[in-house]
Parts: C-alpha cells; sequence; structure tokens
C-alpha cells in the first residue's frame, strides 16, 4: 500500500510537469508561429491566461448528458496516453506506470480520447459539430493506418509491445535509435504524427476560417477550459511517445525537453509553410505513400 500511494505521488508530480511543460510549449510554438508570419504573437503565458479564464466562466446551455462527458473523455485519452510512458527512462518520478501497459495499451487511449470528443461534439445539436466529427474521425483513421505499420514494424524487429523494452533497446548511443535501425518505420510514424498533431497542412478538424463553430465554441467555460488543460497533456504525451519509439527516449528531464522541443518544431515548421488540405486530399494523402513506406518496414522485417 505504501508503495503503491508514493508511485501515485510520483505520478501527480509527473503529471504536473507535463501540464505545465505542454503549456509553455504551446505558448512558444504560437509565438513561433507568430514570428515566421511576421507578427509579434501572444505572450508565452498566455495558455494560463486562457485556461483561468474559461474555468471561472459559467454556461447555462445544457445538451445532455454525452455532450458534458465529451471533454472528460477527451481528458481521460489524454492522462492514459501520458500515464502508461515511461517520461524519463530508468526515472524513479517520470517512469510512470509504464510497466504496467504496453504500446497497443496507449494506441488505444490516443483514439479512446478523440472518440469520446466526436460523441460529445455529435450531442451539441449544432450541425457543423457533425461535419468536425466526421473529418476527424476519417483523418485519423488514415494516418493510423501507417502509424500502426510503422508499430508492427518495431515490434517485429525487437519482439516486444513494451515502450520501457524499446527505450532500453536503443540505449548506447545514437545510432541504436530506431530512427537508424528501422527508418522506414520512423518516416511512416513521423509522418503520422503530423496528422496527430492536427496543424497544416491536416488541419480539417477545426478548419480555421472555414468552420468557425464545433467544439471551441460548442465547449464553453469550464468545459473548454478543460479542453485546453487536455490539449496541453496529450500533446506533452505525444511528443514524449514518439521520442521514445524513434529517438532512444530520454533519460534525463533535460534531454527529454530538448527532443521534444525538437520534434514539436518540426510539426510547427510544416504547419507554419504549408496550406491546408481538404479532407479527401488528407485522406488520400496518408493511405499513399506513408502506407507504402510502412508496408515497405513490415516487409523488410520478415525477410
Amino acid at each position: 500500500m505504501n508503495e503503491l500511494l508514493v508511485k501515485a505521488g510520483y505520478t501527480i508530480i509527473s503529471l504536473f510537469v507535463i501540464t505545465n511543460y505542454g503549456l509553455l510549449l504551446g505558448g512558444t510554438m504560437a509565438r513561433v508561429r507568430a514570428k515566421v508570419q511576421g507578427r509579434v504573437g501572444q505572450p508565452v503565458w498566455q495558455p494560463y491566461i486562457d485556461i483561468l479564464k474559461n474555468n471561472f466562466k459559467r454556461t447555462g446551455i445544457y445538451h445532455g448528458v454525452m455532450f458534458y462527458l465529451g471533454p472528460v473523455f477527451r481528458l481521460a485519452g489524454g492522462l492514459g496516453t501520458y500515464l502508461f510512458i515511461p517520461a524519463v527512462y530508468g526515472s524513479v518520478i517520470f517512469s510512470n506506470f509504464s510497466f504496467s501497459g504496453d504500446l497497443l495499451l496507449v494506441m488505444y487511449f490516443i483514439f479512446f480520447g478523440q472518440l469520446g470528443m466526436a460523441l460529445g461534439a455529435g450531442q451539441s445539436g449544432h450541425p457543423y459539430s457533425p461535419l468536425g466529427v466526421s473529418r476527424g474521425l476519417a483523418q485519423m483513421t488514415a494516418f493510423e493506418v501507417p502509424f500502426a505499420l510503422s508499430v508492427i514494424s518495431i515490434a517485429a524487429q525487437y519482439q516486444t509491445l513494451s515502450i520501457t523494452e524499446l527505450v532500453a533497446v536503443q540505449q548506447g548511443g545514437i545510432f541504436n535509435w530506431i530512427a537508424f535501425t528501422n527508418p522506414l518505420a520512423m518516416i511512416a510514424g513521423m509522418i503520422s504524427f503530423l496528422g496527430m498533431s492536427m496543424g497544416n497542412p491536416f488541419s480539417v478538424v477545426i478548419a480555421p476560417q472555414e468552420i468557425p463553430i464545433g467544439p471551441p465554441t460548442e465547449m464553453q467555460s469550464s468545459f473548454l477550459g478543460m479542453l485546453q488543460t487536455n490539449r496541453a497533456i496529450f500533446n506533452g504525451a505525444k511528443l514524449v511517445l514518439f521520442m521514445n519509439l524513434y529517438f532512444g527516449g530520454a533519460t534525463h528531464i533535460g534531454v527529454m525537453v530538448i527532443k521534444t522541443f525538437i520534434i514539436y518544431l518540426y510539426t510547427v515548421i510544416i504547419d507554419a509553410s504549408f496550406p491546408r488540405f481538404r479532407t479527401d486530399q488528407s485522406i488520400r494523402f496518408f493511405l499513399g505513400i506513408p502506407t507504402l513506406i510502412g508496408i515497405a518496414a513490415v516487409v523488410l522485417q520478415m525477410l
């Protein structure tokens, strides 16, 4: 019992760190986008202000139980994704519950949050919400294909789905990273990560300047604050996951910050450089070259 309480305490500390790190990353990258576009941009601490503002608001709108469970499911997806990933390999505090789950469980949590949000937004009664939901689930199904193939290739290569074990086999030098031992799997996975991040050219879910009504406006007050908090947690969790899968993980929190910052910067550069795809273009893209690369990665491991 005492060990469980200590582990829970460490997990709370780890969750506090990743939440604040995700919020600061979001504020920093928003400022980077602004600089690329020739604007001054928001302050780095703007995400904190937005969350506090929304949590102090109240709403009298009622759409049904599922509408309010949507943000809860979304937050559960972000928490579940992070809590079963070792944020820092070998760390007592930042190992989380990685010993209790594997890569398949983490992939399930990634989809769980999206599906819960889809069910919640679909009950809002606004015709644009199902439109955003259908776009999101269609694109997610598409980018999950090359990502799943990448995971299958890695699992076949190392005969394990344990994220901790995958990080362990990558220790000892940069050339032990899966990015070098299985570059095709890394390429397929990192292209999928662009869709998972939902920045340009894959921002079809929110579709800025096209569909201004959906979860960001339907979910008001503290519900929006919950979604913003999850965005920080889920964003940090995804960055840590892909760092662990392809780039050797991290044995120190400073290394984790550097690697995840570079991975996030990669998505922001793409976001700031390309216009948005249409939904059909996005789906065709992920089911095209990235899927072929994923298939090639699997085939090479079976030879």
